[in-house]
């Protein structure tokens, strides 16, 4: 069974948030240790009646500080004793919802990228059952490294899609092949010449939920726009749904209707989905919103335990390896 390490002192309600959905998934088979300040986690295992093995971590690497030199300077921190777990073997996947920056720094740091692979990659499952990369972890990027992205994303999208040859497709500002800056159309020609994958040209914005691709490969910049684009507008047309919904014409219908407008706000949450995968590294790494709730946490557990059991590093390694060639 798949080992979670998890960063207990990392995100905005740690590390109480983090335990109790470390707890959740843990109920639900995952098998779980803690890493942070035994002192802290204690008391919470205790309140909830439970008994999880904790690994102290005598320091935390705040939001605000630089990673780079975070990662450095703070041996004992919480996110870096997770990622020694993980390369020693003795966990093999690690979730945080701590700094992103530094989750990256560790994972690169410690854990070590896969073979051949030039930039480590955020990969978001979308509630519309897309996957998108890069999602935040590189604001600039090579051709090279979207054509990387295309692999990664396509494993990505057979374990958590379970779609058996995803469609990748290229974000840009039209469909045509001449389209976008040159870092697009380079991207274009190498991707069409990866072996492996199934690349079908330029997608838009306005695809995403189209079912036109499954694989949505951009920059960090664009990826991270496209991210919170989507959560802000999937928010505010619920909202203006139930608004008008308030009229008083619509009252009976909407006493009936209120459970499938509840069904499709859990839909559209991005706490069902808990995190995203760190791509590229010799392990399983999630990143987790800093704001996470409990529920959240024990789906990104959750996910990470799959990806594990799905063996997505395997998966992508073998990709990366073809299309060096």
């Amino acid at each position: 069974m798949a080992r979670v390490a998890v960063d207990a002192m990392g995100g905005d309600h740690a590390p109480g948030e983090i335990v109790r959905g470390a707890i959740d998934a843990a109920a639900g088979g995952v098998d779980v240790v803690l890493v942070g300040d035994r002192s802290k986690i204690a008391p919470i295992l205790e309140r909830f009646d439970t008994d999880l093995p904790v690994v102290h971590a005598g320091e935390v690497i705040e939001m605000h500080e630089d990673p780079a030199r975070a990662v450095r300077e703070k041996k004992d921190s919480s996110i870096m004793v997770a990622a020694r777990l993980v390369k020693e073997g003795e966990a093999q996947a690690v979730i945080s919802a701590g700094s992103t920056g530094a989750a990256l720094a560790a994972a690169a740091f410690v854990i070590g990228r896969l073979k051949g692979v030039s930039r480590p990659a955020i990969a978001s499952v979308f509630p519309t059952r897309e996957v998108a990369l890069d999602v935040g972890a590189n604001i600039d990027v090579r051709p090279l490294h979207l054509a990387q992205f295309g692999v990664m994303g396509s494993a990505v999208a057979k374990v958590f899609l379970d779609v058996e040859n995803p469609r990748v497709g290229l974000l840009n500002i039209g469909e045509e092949a001449g389209k976008g800056r040159s870092l697009e159309k380079e991207a274009h020609d190498l991707l069409a010449e990866v072996e492996g994958i199934n690349f079908i040209g330029n997608v838009e914005g306005r695809d995403l939920g189209r079912n036109r691709a499954d694989v949505f490969v951009t920059d960090g910049f664009t990826g991270n726009v496209l991210l919170k684009t989507g959560e802000g507008t999937s928010r505010a047309l619920f909202r203006f749904l139930l608004e008008a919904m308030q009229a008083e014409k619509y009252q009976a219908a909407l006493a009936e209707l209120m459970p499938a407008f509840m069904e499709l706000r859990q839909m559209i949450d991005p706490e069902n989905i808990g995190g995203a995968h760190l791509v590229g590294t010799k392990g399983v790494v999630v990143i987790a919103h800093g704001a996470s709730s409990h529920r959240a946490i024990a789906n990104a557990v959750t996910m990470a335990a799959e990806g594990v059991e799905h063996g997505l590093v395997d998966l992508i390694a073998d990709g990366i390896g073809r299309a060096r060639g």
